[in-house]
């Protein structure tokens, strides 16, 4: 597995050091946690460059809601969302751009104006131009397990697994590179709390599939489960600590909503898993 991911622009993503943080900005009205509180560019854009400030060491934007209840939204709507505010962040800072999207068409417009990395929820399983896409642009591409609903007599590690080795397969046939390929589990998509939580105790199995590990547990309806914080925004303690033990079990990137305080988390986790337990 390559703790380094070729960015199209020359550089590196470099998971060597520490767990990187993903932190989210939803350009949309009904997101789970923060629906319609970055809808407006101008609060996007704001949004992202605090979050490069807080330590941020990749930007995810996304134009269409994930959530169970969430209106579906066509590829003009979408980019009209997420372009502008791609163009503005990609000329303010250095920091990596990826947009969340299933659809190639909106994925390679947000390339176009300075995205970086593709984050595809449905993991090259919903439009067959994703696929080629990302190996002609030859860009890290993130694939996400995902259900269409839930089923609680699944074996959830066993089917993340699987799902993610039909993903792997369309990537390859596609031309995608291994080294380019970050997996993702899908916390809390169509998935039982019970479900949910126990990817996060096993998150280790997955890395029999040799890729780096994405985890995005902030906020979940799982971390509030567990915790008793009915309100998202107030779960950030949770998630934090999801986090961290993510990381123990192999996550190489943590995606987040509140960027400052998994910085701090996984500069502590970093020093204390390293074997000289110096700070990075």
């Amino acid at each position: 597995m390559s703790s380094l991911l070729a960015l199209p622009d020359g550089r590196h993503l470099d998971m060597r050091a520490r767990a990187l943080v993903m932190g989210i900005v939803n350009v949309t009205p009904d997101s789970f946690s923060d629906g319609g509180d970055f809808l407006s560019h101008s609060n996007a854009i704001s949004h992202g460059l605090r979050l490069v400030e807080e330590g941020a060491d990749i930007i995810d934007i996304g134009g269409e809601s994930t959530r169970p209840t969430h209106t579906p939204v066509d590829a003009a709507d979408e980019k009209a969302r997420v372009l502008p505010v791609i163009a503005a962040l990609a000329q303010q800072t250095s920091v990596p751009i990826s947009i969340d999207t299933m659809k190639a068409d909106v994925a390679e417009a947000a390339l176009d104006q300075g995205a970086l990395l593709v984050n595809d929820v449905w993991g090259l399983q919903r439009d067959t131009r994703m696929a080629p896409l990302i190996a002609e642009r030859n860009v890290p591409i993130i694939i996400m397990h995902n259900r269409v609903q839930e089923d609680p007599s699944l074996d959830i590690v066993c089917d993340v697994l699987d799902f993610l080795s039909r993903s792997l397969d369309i990537a390859f046939a596609a031309g995608v590179r291994h080294e380019q390929i970050i997996i993702d589990p899908g916390f809390g998509f169509a998935k039982t709390h019970a479900q949910s939580l126990r990817l996060l105790r096993e998150l280790h199995r997955l890395t029999i599939l040799g890729c780096p590990i994405l985890l995005g547990v902030s906020r979940k309806r799982a971390i509030g489960f567990a915790t008793g914080q009915t309100d998202p925004k107030q779960r950030m303690i949770g998630s934090v600590a999801a986090a961290v033990l993510g990381v123990q079990a192999g996550a190489s990137i943590v995606r987040v909503h509140d960027v400052a305080p998994h910085v701090e988390a996984m500069r502590l986790c970093a020093s204390l898993l390293s074997d000289g337990g110096s700070a990075p």
